[in-house]
């Protein structure tokens, strides 16, 4: 159905509660996410962004709730990914009329995607478009998370819709901030943040600076993904500036898969030390942890350790997709480790500090290793190291 959010502005979008994995299965979505598309009508009108190629009847139903959708004479598309502009073909054909708006960037990506020749209209940060008491007003977001992609600001109706910033995988029975859980909202927006954008944080952090500088007014932030931000809606750029910075906390995760044990147990030793100095700290074993979940507590912590028994001279397969993650998406300001068992070679640890430290991580040297199975002296190493990781992590906090 149709929520206006302000006069004459919109949602059309879509929620889908099912979804459970997002980019193919790269990313998990335990509580779903919603495709949002914003509709501005006045003596023009616009449609901002679309929904994913399977929901594309239920957006025009949406949109016909409140006009006749030939009547569109712009849609915008702030990004191309599919779960934005997935539904574009079908919109076009039954806006006749209507202008297809992008970013510079935009019309090479949506040209790639679709191979439809379509006319473009591309706008660059400044440009507007005149709807009649409002206008549209673009600012171009480079590699946030896309290269094309782009805010559209409703001039007249102080409505940021910056597609993918601000957003959260979120499927919800209500569309407003003020109306959901706070803890599950922040919890997925701040997972959103930690396994899409961290590695654009100065970006991040510049953008917003930008926006600000703008001195816009702004009473409704309406991202892609799940809910919208009306209560105190610059909360969400506040809490984006925060994690931009990428401040260390006194957290620790420790993330380790085993054999037979002896790595777990190691895993078990080291998380007690940290404890005993004060450490908060969490323990995942790859196998059966969420990885995208384990992310988002790593990117929440100050301290990493990655344990794994030598295999084939190198590390469990399990491991090695959470340490290209940890490369990938930039984590920084994090103290590292590596910890584990082995039973002739036992070059597992040094692959993983040789990795952590390729990372950009100040790693904690002489990380422990137990030949076959830890006895009471190696997991004493353990909780030593545990001590030792804490330690050094309230040294850098101060």
């Amino acid at each position: 159905m149709a929520i206006e959010l302000k006069q004459g502005v919109y949602w059309v979008g879509v929620v889908d509660w099912e979804l459970r994995h997002f980019h193919g299965h790269e990313l998990s979505t335990h509580r779903g996410s919603s495709y949002n598309a914003y509709l501005i009508v006045d003596r023009k009108i616009a449609l901002v962004d679309t929904v994913w190629t399977p929901f594309a009847e239920r957006l025009l139903e949406n949109i016909r709730q409140v006009v006749d959708p030939a009547r569109i004479d712009y849609v915008i598309a702030n990004h191309s990914e599919v779960d934005h502009a997935g539904s574009l073909a079908e919109v076009l054909r039954h806006t006749p009329n209507a202008e297809l708006v992008v970013s510079r960037r935009g019309q090479d990506s949506i040209e790639g995607h679709f191979h439809r020749g379509w006319k473009y209209h591309a706008v660059k940060t400044g440009d507007r478009i005149p709807l009649g008491e409002t206008e549209l007003l673009f600012i171009e977001a480079p590699m946030l998370h896309w290269p094309d992609s782009m805010f559209t600001y409703v001039v007249g109706r102080n409505v940021l819709l910056p597609n993918d910033a601000f957003g959260q995988h979120y499927a919800t029975a209500f569309r407003f901030n003020d109306e959901v859980d706070q803890e599950e909202l922040y919890a997925e927006a701040q997972k959103y943040y930690a396994n899409i954008l961290t590695p654009y944080s100065e970006l991040v952090t510049r953008k917003i600076n930008e926006f600000v500088a703008l001195k816009l007014p702004v009473d409704v932030i309406g991202p892609s993904h799940g809910v919208i931000w009306r209560k105190d809606p610059l909360q969400i750029v506040t809490r984006y500036a925060e994690w931009a910075a990428q401040k260390p906390a006194r957290r620790a995760v420790v993330i380790y898969d085993t054999m037979w044990n002896g790595t777990r147990r190691m895993a078990d030793a080291i998380g007690e030390g940290l404890a005993e100095v004060g450490v908060d700290t969490k323990i995942f074993h790859a196998v059966t942890a969420d990885r995208n979940d384990v992310l988002a507590e790593v990117f929440k912590a100050g301290a990493v350790l990655v344990g794994s028994p030598t295999l084939n001279r190198g590390l469990l397969p399990t491991i090695w997709p959470l340490l290209q993650d940890l490369k990938g998406l930039q984590f920084k300001n994090k103290i590292a480790g590596g910890f584990g068992t082995y039973g002739w070679s036992g070059e597992g640890v040094q692959v993983i500090e040789a990795h952590l430290k390729d990372c950009g991580f100040e790693v904690v040297p002489e990380g422990p290793r137990a030949k076959w199975q830890p006895d009471v002296t190696a997991l004493e190493a353990c909780r030593a190291f545990g001590r030792k990781t804490g330690e050094a992590l309230a040294a850098r906090l101060g």
